[in-house]
């Protein structure tokens, strides 16, 4: 009957969408676990949204009249009637946790740093899904253009820090509420004239968003498109000092930039600084991150109070392709070959004991050929074979996979020659665990026998 109902055809992954695997995983969490200690250098902490929020969120926050919101949201009405929508970004989401909470009313400027899944219905293609990953970070409460040039210098540490050498900031202002509605109003005067013979998105975007048209990536547009006027010519006195400020801060700290005056990025809530790291392994998506400040974002979700801001997201997916053309599959330190029952029993216990100290450990229960193959297969850099003569002798076999070296160690020994982490091994602080039957003010006397040399703690009668 069910077989009826539910016919067995193999269910895959939603389109756009894909299972992170081993080794590739390795790569993403040293990507996240460099990116935690450079935030955690420039005073950043971790905030969590939810990945569902209002569909009006993002209408106000990111524009109506975007791609995203007008194309790519996957949005749905609630059983109650509301409408929510699977996060396509996360600033406005910040931002928004930032007035509920009245972050506004903790001192200094709020460094705020997220890391997790987005969703946009876009075409599927090298380094671009439907569901996809960013990491990101916003400094809000400052509109000093110190804070846009080190939340750019934080993206360097980053990106050299994950070992992306290759790449290029390009940087521009796309001014303030005071001069860019006449720099719009221009811009769709001129393209009046011109629009008919451009893409179809750039014909719509003449007339509700023309500002969008300078990020057209359309070449047949590219012509046209170049014979526009430039926003960096119609930046009010303010935006022009501050955008040289922010200039002078980055050439202070060696950081290069190549000025891009129509690169505007596809956020309508980003106002004077926009910035864009790019890497050429990725074709013609070539973007890995992108950024810029965001004055006026907290007023228009409702915010009573003047909460001027930048940011910036990087595409985690794109930057792990980048980085596993050189990422080898992380080595097994050890697999351990038991050779018989009781050699069982006591590898085990090795290998926990093993593992506390940081070493990765396979215990494999197999013929002493077939442990060697596997041994190969994992990569492991070593083997250890545990047998009757080695639990008599109290010395083990360990083998380095590499040269083929084979020595005598005692148990002690193993763990050093495996590389355990000192940290590890240290472990961490806290009180000590006491048996159920003994008070703090007693001492149990030190365990003695076979046990303890095993690593079993005795157990009361």
């Amino acid at each position: 009957m069910l077989a009826w109902i539910f016919p067995a055809t193999l269910i895959k992954a939603v389109k756009g969408t894909r299972d992170l695997l081993p080794p590739a995983t390795a790569v993403w969490n040293r990507v996240e676990t460099i990116a935690r200690a450079v935030f955690g250098s420039y005073n950043y902490h971790e905030i969590r949204t939810p990945i569902l929020e209002e569909t009006s969120l993002f209408a106000r926050g990111v524009g109506a009249e975007t791609d995203i919101v007008t194309k790519e949201m996957y949005t749905f009405d609630d059983r109650d009637g509301s409408s929510l929508t699977l996060r396509p970004e996360n600033t406005a989401s910040v931002i928004r946790a930032y007035i509920e909470h009245r972050l506004d009313q903790r001192p200094g400027v709020q460094k705020l740093f997220y890391m997790g899944p987005m969703f946009r219905r876009e075409r599927p293609q090298k380094g671009r899904y439907r569901q996809f990953f960013q990491i990101g970070a916003e400094a809000i409460g400052s509109e000093s253009p110190l804070v846009d040039a080190e939340v750019i210098e934080m993206v360097v540490e980053l990106l050299r820090g994950a070992g992306l050498a290759d790449f290029q900031l390009l940087l521009n202002s796309v001014g303030d509420q005071n001069c860019r509605p006449q720099f719009v109003e221009r811009l769709r005067e001129e393209l009046k004239p011109v629009a008919a013979r451009m893409c179809g998105d750039c014909q719509r975007r003449a007339g509700t968003n023309p500002l969008r048209v300078l990020d057209c990536k359309v070449e047949a547009d590219q012509a046209i498109i170049d014979g526009l006027p430039s926003i960096l010519d119609h930046l009010c006195q303010p935006c022009r000092d501050h955008f040289a400020a922010v200039r002078g801060f980055l050439e202070a700290r060696g950081i290069e930039a190549e000025i891009r005056p129509r690169m505007v990025r596809g956020l309508d809530y980003y106002m004077r600084t926009t910035f864009e790291v790019v890497n050429g392994a990725l074709g013609a998506q070539n973007s890995v991150l992108g950024g810029g400040r965001y004055d006026g974002l907290a007023e228009s979700l409702g915010s009573k109070v003047h909460s001027p801001g930048i940011g910036f997201s990087i595409g985690e997916d794109r930057l792990v392709t980048i980085m596993e053309a050189g990422q080898a599959a992380p080595a097994l330190d050890l697999l351990i070959a038991p050779l018989g029952d009781a050699a069982v029993q006591h590898a085990a216990l090795m290998a926990r004991d093993l593992r506390r100290l940081g070493v990765s450990v396979e215990l494999v229960e197999a013929r002493l050929k077939r442990a060697m193959e596997l041994a190969n297969k994992l990569s492991a850099r070593f083997t250890l074979i545990v047998g009757d003569n080695e639990l008599a002798a109290g010395r083990y076999a360990l083998k380095d996979m590499t040269t083929g070296e084979q020595r005598e160690v005692t148990r002690d020994e193993i763990a050093a020659r495996c590389g355990a982490d000192p940290l590890v091994r240290a472990g961490p602080p806290g009180p000590a665990v006491l048996p159920k039957d003994q008070s703090p003010g007693t001492q149990e006397e030190p365990a003695r026998g076979p046990a303890a040399d095993e690593g079993v703690r005795p157990t009361g009668n």
